[in-house]
């Protein structure tokens, strides 16, 4: 998806819904769209904070000023990839809230993605386990365990409203990288599965706009994977045998600078095939098992 044409609402807060504000890091890249919205749920005498974000001192000055003197009872992190954790430290010193919210995960990753670094620095104060509840005087988060983006991700449900914050496993740009060797694809695809037999009535993703039409969506990103697994077969069958010759054939039209992330989801869906016995390598060669 194209960016959108500047200027966009960096740093300011916009009120989305009657209990949720969001705020804009500065941020921006091939990989996070126009940055990671980082969103203040509730009002009066205690917010929530989800996704804080990149530890940047203007961005934690934005989200302070959003704040005002309202009392942080609870700062919520959907993973821990550097885009999305780093600032719940921070904020935490600033405001004395709990972080609350995925388990803690320092992973080395490989892969070329620019935001794909953990957080190893992400120390919660709670984890909250799927179905666990954080609550404030007028709203109540409930996390719902959706491994497969990252194994430690968490999406966040507003009981009081129908809202969803989906982090990084539905966006409202792209569909996400899953990146092994934390990344799994059959994780992944169980956790759409999951989204979908929800009746959620919005998406709040951490990159990309509000999702309006959430099952319509996921119901095409669970298509759009299975896509990917049969150009994959295909392409095996006509003897490409390395992830560095699919990518192109694959991804034609993407910006050549996420091929690398590309490349990444490939071989996430090449390991799910290997696990299921549809395939099998020798180092970087795969291939069709009968």
């Amino acid at each position: 998806m194209q960016m959108p044409a500047r200027p966009w609402p960096t740093g300011l807060s916009q009120q989305i819904e009657p209990l949720v504000r969001r705020v804009l890091a500065p941020n921006p890249s091939p990989y996070t769209y126009t940055g990671t919205q980082t969103y203040i749920v509730g009002h009066g005498e205690g917010v929530a904070v989800i996704d804080p974000g990149p530890d940047e001192p203007e961005h934690i000055g934005a989200l302070l000023d959003a704040i005002g003197e309202a009392k942080v009872l609870a700062i919520c992190c959907t993973h821990t990839h550097r885009d999305h954790s780093p600032a719940a430290a921070p904020l935490a010193l600033a405001t004395g809230a709990p972080i609350i919210g995925c388990a803690p995960l320092a992973y080395d990753d490989d892969g070329p993605r620019a935001d794909a670094a953990f957080d190893t620095e992400y120390r919660p104060t709670r984890v909250l386990r799927d179905g666990e509840k954080v609550s404030g005087p007028d709203w109540t988060l409930v996390a719902v365990a959706t491994p497969g983006h990252t194994s430690n991700h968490l999406c966040f449900a507003l009981e009081e409203s129908g809202a969803l914050f989906t982090g990084d496993h539905v966006m409202g740009w792209s569909t996400s990288v899953v990146a092994p060797p934390d990344g799994d694809m059959a994780a992944y695809m169980a956790s759409l599965e999951k989204l979908y037999d929800r009746e959620d009535r919005v998406y709040y993703p951490a990159h990309g706009e509000a999702v309006e039409k959430p099952r319509q969506l996921v119901r095409g990103m669970i298509g759009h994977r299975r896509q990917r697994e049969r150009q994959i077969l295909r392409l095996l069958e006509e003897g490409v045998q390395q992830i560095a010759a699919m990518v192109p054939r694959m991804y034609k039209g993407v910006d050549e600078r996420l091929w690398g992330a590309a490349g990444r989801s490939v071989l996430a869906h090449l390991i799910d095939l290997e696990q299921r016995g549809r395939v099998s390598r020798v180092e970087e060669t795969w291939s069709l098992l009968d």
